[in-house]
């Protein structure tokens, strides 16, 4: 399974080219869009950079069709990103968001890979084995 962050759904809803949202449109073209899933705290993520309602409302519906992914243990993934946090900090990595941590430890403890397009990623990758694409 592949997880999707938000960086490459908010990249894909502007219309934005990149390799993430590339492969994305591969995958929703195959139709083989089972093949991913978004985290729910991404759903907030999408959701919340709406300007009103009325932009808020194609974002939903197409996503609201779409699996949509928490943590099995909730109390282990927090404990884990908050963990993340910790070693990138350690190591002299600036992980600029706690939530890309969450979204970090949840694919690891599905054993997903992250399709993303965020550094923070990067450098989580550095402290822990995150299986991340950007396309």
């Amino acid at each position: 399974m592949i997880l999707v962050d938000s960086s490459v759904l908010i990249s894909f809803f502007r219309g934005q080219e990149t390799p993430a949202v590339r492969y994305l449109a591969e995958i929703e073209a195959s139709g083989e869009a089972a093949s991913w899933a978004l985290p729910l705290v991404c759903l907030q993520e999408i959701l919340q950079g709406a300007r009103n309602e009325r932009s808020e409302k194609p974002p939903r519906s197409a996503l609201e069709t779409q699996e949509i992914v928490g943590p099995a243990e909730p109390l282990a993934v927090h404990v884990e990103a908050a963990r993340i946090f910790f070693d990138c900090r350690r190591k002299g990595l600036t992980v600029r968001s706690s939530t890309d941590c969450l979204i970090a430890a949840l694919a690891l403890e599905r054993g997903d890979v992250l399709l993303h397009d965020d550094v923070d990623f990067d450098a989580i990758a550095r402290v822990r084995p995150l299986r991340s694409t950007r396309g």
